[in-house]
């Protein structure tokens, strides 16, 4: 390691990227370069290494699937993916003006992977991000109220720049569900984006709910802003099994 004077403050300063790439610019011959451009490879160096480090924090804190970045997007299956609305989706205009998506489908067409590529992407953008099951949201929630961490959990909910509430519709809602559900919302509604993944059809949120009243301001708050992907097809889980199979040996 350099020992040099230099390295050592940037080091006590933890300015760890600069000294790094000051202990890289004395290996090398860069008399060629003036003061004011090597300094800026210096800060470019810190500023890289912190945005990195920053990105790294807020995926370990999204809580998102593995290997799902954006550039990954498979777009040969016929599952009715509109490819160029996902795109524009992944260029961030939606996050700016906290809209919302809603992704249906029948299983295994790959709602959750393009929910979490969204999110991975707006992590990339400097935005924050969470992942949760929508039975775990509720469950997290009941429990809350129980424990007196309610209000402390409806506030981390609400200041997430984009949540993904996955397996939306699966289970049967009780009206806490229902009212814990519109709070979240509530807090959100013009503040953050919110990605919903569900196996039912749009159409059908509203008698899965439960409660008419309720209902209405739940979709109000969540489906009127928000862009819709509309999933078809076989599950891509049972293709890739099946691709598998007729690969191996007998």
């Amino acid at each position: 390691m350099l020992n040099h004077p230099t390295y050592d403050k940037l080091t006590r300063l933890k300015l760890f990227g600069m000294a790094r790439a000051f202990a890289e610019q004395s290996a090398l011959d860069l008399d060629h370069l003036g003061f004011e451009e090597r300094l800026g490879l210096l800060v470019e160096h810190e500023v890289s290494e912190r945005d990195g480090k920053a990105l790294a924090l807020r995926l370990q804190r999204a809580k998102l699937k593995p290997n799902t970045a954006a550039e990954d997007t498979d777009y040969r299956h016929a599952r009715g993916l509109d490819k160029a609305l996902f795109q524009r989706l992944l260029a961030g205009l939606w996050l700016k003006e906290k809209q919302n998506v809603l992704l249906t489908g029948p299983t295994g067409v790959g709602k959750t992977w393009l929910a979490c590529a969204l999110a991975h992407q707006a992590c990339r953008m400097g935005r924050s991000a969470y992942y949760v099951r929508l039975p775990r949201m509720l469950d997290e929630l009941a429990i809350g109220r129980a424990d007196g961490r309610y209000m402390k959990l409806l506030k981390h909910l609400a200041k997430i720049d984009v949540l993904v509430i996955d397996d939306w519709g699966l289970a049967v809602l009780d009206d806490a569900h229902r009212r814990d559900l519109l709070e979240v919302l509530d807090d959100r509604h013009g503040s953050g984006s919110t990605i919903v993944t569900s196996q039912l059809p749009i159409e059908h949120w509203h008698a899965a709910i439960g409660d008419a009243t309720l209902a209405d301001a739940i979709l109000d708050r969540l489906v009127h802003n928000a862009h819709q992907l509309n999933l078809k097809g076989d599950s891509l889980r049972k293709k890739r099994a099946n691709l598998t199979s007729s690969a191996s040996p007998e």
